[in-house]
């Protein structure tokens, strides 16, 4: 069994967000979204910066 680190598991939920968001901003050039989809989106996009600042620090502590 393989185990994930901490950076491949913060790398793996960029992924993950990326495609989401993509897909949601396909959505809204299409036909728009719901308020509620509107606020899911956002939390998306905040929850990608979080997670990229976090791999950042991520990849700083291992570099020294």
């Amino acid at each position: 069994m393989t185990y994930m680190t901490y950076k491949d598991v913060l790398g793996r939920r960029s992924e993950i967000l990326k495609r989401n968001i993509d897909q949601m901003i396909l959505k809204d050039n299409r036909q728009g979204l719901s308020l509620y989809e509107s606020n899911v989106y956002q939390s998306m996009l905040k929850k990608l910066h979080h997670n990229e600042s976090a791999l950042q620090e991520a990849r700083k502590q291992d570099e020294t």
